[in-house]
């Protein structure tokens, strides 16, 4: 009789188990359900809290696995009596995969944080310095808040173990890693202040993501900030990349540290005949049709004279720097074909005046 019983428990257990893959799976998909639902019925209302918003994309595996390992914790009692190094095996395993589903779940639930509140600033906005602010903070606090986790996990997967000997063990490596970090930090001085200036960059920002900047000579945008360099996209499609540390340590240029608008020049250089009453009215002219322009600032002076030609400068403002590059340019192109076509003879000359002996012009 013993033997039909033991077939039977392991059938029950076989069948539990079986039920325990198809209960996790059906709550898995109940729960998303109803999350995708409200997601669909929420996205086209402004200002509304989206509960699945990244909730699907981010955090639908992991939710999986800690719903069918909680099954499986729960048919594990029904399983016939298994040697006691393997059943403890099994329950050790069983913990350890809930502690790394965990740290999964957990990580996934920083990227759905970033992803609800960062949804209300968009970097495509024509203003966009408090977006940039916020978006360049949470993408360095969310890579130290996920290292924390995984430091945390593997902490956590350490003290799982109720043997003495691993915890010894686990201490003794700790112990290691302290002494190893001094002499990793030593060596790696760069690394090491590339991490600080992390810090510095998220709390004192002197720059954001989508900045406009010069550095070593090169205009772009800060188009990515890791936790060791920044990428800087050059306006020709190279990228430029920088460590952390230089923008703590050296001078550059921010165009959009308080505003994106900036104001250009445009110089002309033309012949001292010129009207320049004339070529300032025709240069508001100019301006004030382009939709380029901002509407603030818009003038013409002579700013240096030369013993052949007149220097005239065109100022004029725009909201950003990509608009008053074009603007810059437009006006080089309008104002040269005004004066080529209303004073031809207003281009810079080069005079030369002589005097001529009729005996010799005769000979």
């Amino acid at each position: 009789m013993t033997f039909p019983h033991i077939t039977h428990r392991w059938f029950l257990a076989i069948f539990l188990f079986c039920t325990a893959i198809v209960v996790a799976n059906l709550a898995h998909y109940i729960v998303f359900r109803i999350l995708r639902r409200r997601e669909a019925k929420g996205a086209g209302e402004v200002g509304e809290f989206h509960a699945g918003w990244g909730i699907q994309t981010h955090l639908a595996h992991p939710a999986r696995a800690i719903f069918l390992i909680t099954c499986l914790f729960a048919v594990l009692p029904s399983v016939p009596r298994l040697p006691d190094d393997l059943e403890d095996g099994i329950r050790q395993g069983l913990i350890m995969a809930t502690i790394v589903c965990l740290g999964w779940f957990a990580i996934g639930s920083v990227y759905v944080a970033q992803t609800v509140l960062l949804r209300r600033y968009d970097l495509h906005e024509e203003n966009n310095i408090q977006a940039r602010r916020i978006h360049t903070q949470f993408q360095l606090f969310r890579r130290m808040v996920i290292s924390f986790i995984v430091v945390v996990t593997i902490g956590a997967l350490l003290w799982s173990f109720h043997d003495p000997r691993i915890w010894h063990y686990g201490t003794g490596l700790l112990a290691s890693a302290g002494v190893a970090s001094l002499v990793l930090a030593t060596a790696a001085k760069s690394t090491a202040a590339n991490i600080l200036a992390g810090l510095q960059i998220a709390l004192t920002e002197p720059i954001r993501l989508d900045d406009v900047v010069i550095v070593q000579g090169e205009w772009g945008r800060v188009e990515e900030i890791t936790t060791a360099y920044v990428v800087i996209r050059i306006w020709d499609q190279r990228r430029l990349i920088v460590p952390l540390s230089y923008f703590i340590e050296n001078s550059f240029q921010n165009w959009t540290r308080e505003s994106a608008e900036i104001m250009g020049t445009s110089f002309l250089y033309v012949d001292y005949t010129v009207p320049v009453p004339e070529l300032r009215a025709q240069l508001d002219v100019i301006v004030k049709a382009s939709k380029l322009w901002d509407g603030r600032v818009c003038g013409l002076q002579v700013t240096n004279l030369s013993e052949k030609t007149m220097e005239l400068r065109c100022l004029m403002s725009s909201r950003n720097a990509s608009e008053s590059f074009d603007l810059r340019c437009l006006v080089r192109e309008e104002m040269i074909a005004w004066i080529r076509e209303h004073y031809p003879a207003a281009f810079p000359t080069t005079r030369v005046i002589g005097q001529f002996d009729g005996k010799n012009s005769a000979g």
